[in-house]
């Protein structure tokens, strides 16, 4: 079928079903619900089978509705109506959740409903559970409505007192800041954290925080400091530390409220929204990982089993500042002086990298001299990765990489990825040539002529097509939650297996190799050479397009390359790729089986 994505913008799950719905076969396009841009007349231009509204904020209008089968996708369980769903699942506790994808009427989530599926709610914040549990949730729905439609025998369900198995509808409120308000000497802990989990990505919790209002982002437990409700205790990798009534919580990122004829504002790093106001407070250490029964939070931990070390990160949004860079070098260059034979670089959920931190270069004084900085501080620790020569490392990718997060991970020996993660190859929709020795990694795992194709055409793809194409090693068919320890049992039997030793000694002779024909520095001069005139040229689109992402501003249409002749292009691209596909490794073969503009943001 011909299916055409409406959404309010290119987010984390409209990726997901457009990569899906392509991978099963579908020619898909997109159209972004702009207002100034008319709706029907761009439905009437696709000519679709099917309208599928992944993500949209307002509603779709009579006329498209009326004349085309237009499904939305819905994350709340059968019955549940409102703007505020997954919000109110997470700030009351549910344990279960779910999606439902129904058909467009005139009252909004009121319309027959097509397919619907449920999902554990485990305690994290709410993008994460939107792009691991829910997203899922979401794809068996759409795929089981999709199939529905296709086949036109099914009979979709009626929401109401009609039908036989009548669930009560329950409408929900758009969940203001009244309710999200956090009563610091009232609240308990676990109170306070489903607040913050609740509004973590947007549009945070509104409080009162060292003479300010500012949005607060995040929030993790800490289960050893104490102190007056409200108070500042302690800082940690540029989190703050907060006591409640009856313990803490850490809170990662800050928003300060806009100010009336002032531009939108954007999260950083607590410590560095709060600059000055912040009071001298003790900066603790990252935690001792032996110590399991320590309830604290950190963004960088290293554990080990045998002769396996694991060393797990998790940055907001999946952003790396040059901070975070170097934390994260360091922490490497640790894990690496332990006796360890596999190494697994990532592994817990969500985000696994995005690149440079765009919002902490935005704030700087000198953006372009921080954009420099940045791109050195992550090209440093890919060539690192890259000249390990003494053990296995395997990228565990369990959620969304993009531009030189996913060349991180191309950087390991084998790529795991999870099966709901999303992949962006690309760069140029930020305006760069991009770094991190993609030049380099890229076309020795697909070829030259698809590494630029990859990076021309800027599309998403998934877990399974990245795979096809030699992108990625392995594709670990799992839930979220189970990510982790399905990884660290593939690694202990990658460890374990016999030709592991010869591949490790294989490693350090291909280096020298490769440094006695292109060494590694020339690909990386090549590479900055050509990021440092961007950066340095004012006039460059990089800093326009920057700014527009920090601020999120709306993009006045849809980008042309969500088109269909783009969309098409590429699947058919990607079914001759498998049959040249490239090299699989390891266990994989053991067993054979952001456009800056707002149209892509994460949600």
């Amino acid at each position: 079928m011909h299916i055409l994505l409406v959404a309010s913008a290119f987010n984390s799950l409209t990726q997901r079903v457009h990569v899906e719905l392509r991978d099963h076969g579908h020619t898909v396009a997109v159209e972004l619900a702009l207002p100034e841009r008319p709706l029907a007349e761009a439905v009437r231009r696709h000519a679709p089978d099917l309208v599928l509204a992944p993500m949209l904020r307002t509603a779709i209008p009579r006329e498209v509705w009326a004349a085309y089968p237009c499904f939305i996708v819905h994350p709340g369980p059968f019955g549940d109506r409102g703007p505020s769903s997954l919000d109110w699942a997470i700030q009351r506790g549910a344990d279960r959740w779910g999606v439902t994808v129904l058909q467009a009427v005139e009252d909004m989530d009121a319309g027959d409903v097509w397919a619907s599926a449920d999902c554990v709610v485990p305690p994290v914040g709410k993008s994460d559970l939107y792009r691991g549990e829910i997203a899922d949730a979401a794809l068996t729905a759409v795929l089981l409505a999709v199939e529905r439609f296709a086949s036109g025998t099914h009979t979709p369900r009626p929401q109401g007192p009609a039908h036989a198995e009548y669930t009560p509808v329950r409408i929900r409120p758009y969940l203001d800041q009244s309710v999200r308000r956090i009563d610091w000497d009232a609240d308990s802990t676990e109170t306070v954290l489903r607040k913050l989990r609740a509004a973590d990505s947007q549009p945070g919790v509104l409080d009162v925080l060292c003479g300010a209002e500012w949005y607060l982002h995040g929030g993790h437990p800490e289960g050893g400091l104490r102190g007056a409700p409200g108070e500042l205790l302690a800082t940690r990798a540029g989190a703050i530390c907060r006591a409640t009534k009856d313990g803490a919580v850490w809170i990662p990122e800050l928003r300060r409220r806009r100010a009336p004829g002032r531009p939108p504002t954007y999260k950083l790093p607590a410590v560095q929204a709060l600059g000055d106001r912040l009071p001298s407070l003790p900066e603790l250490a990252a935690p001792d990982s032996a110590d399991p029964r320590r309830r604290t939070w950190t963004d960088i931990g290293y554990r080990e089993e045998g002769s396996v070390g694991v060393l797990s990160f998790s940055f907001p949004g999946g952003a790396m500042s040059t901070t975070q860079c170097r934390r994260l070098l360091d922490a490497y260059r640790q894990a690496c002086a332990r006796p360890t034979s596999v190494l697994v670089l990532g592994g817990q959920r969500d985000f696994f990298a995005n690149g440079i931190h765009l919002n902490v270069i935005e704030a700087a004084e000198d953006p372009a001299a921080e954009s420099w900085a940045n791109i050195n501080a992550l090209d440093d620790l890919v060539e690192a990765v890259l000249t390990t020569t003494d053990r296995l490392v395997v990228s565990a990718v369990a959620g969304n990489a993009a531009a030189g997060g996913m060349m991180l991970a191309l950087a390991a020996d084998e790529v795991w990825c999870r099966a709901g993660a999303v992949l962006n190859p690309h760069y140029r929709l930020m305006g760069l040539y991009g770094s991190e020795y993609w030049t380099y990694t890229l076309p020795r795992r697909v070829g030259a002529a698809t590494a630029d194709r990859l990076l021309g055409e800027a599309l998403p793809m998934s877990a399974a097509s990245a795979r096809d194409l030699g992108l990625v090693d392995r594709v670990v068919d799992c839930g979220p939650g189970d990510f982790a320890a399905e990884v660290g049992r593939l690694a202990a039997r990658l460890a374990a297996l016999p030709g592991s030793p010869s591949r490790i000694a294989a490693k350090k002779a291909e280096l020298e190799r490769q440094e006695c024909g292109e060494p590694l520095a020339a690909f990386r001069e090549r590479e900055l050479t050509r990021m440092r005139r961007t950066f340095d040229d004012p006039d460059a689109p990089y800093h326009a397009l920057r700014r527009a992402f920090v601020h999120k501003r709306r993009p006045q249409s849809t980008p042309p390359h969500l088109g269909l002749a783009a969309t098409t292009a590429a699947r058919t691209a990607v079914g001759a790729d498998r049959s040249t596909r490239a090299r699989v490794t390891g266990t994989a073969l053991e067993d054979l089986s952001r456009r800056p503009d707002g149209w892509y943001q994460e949600s």
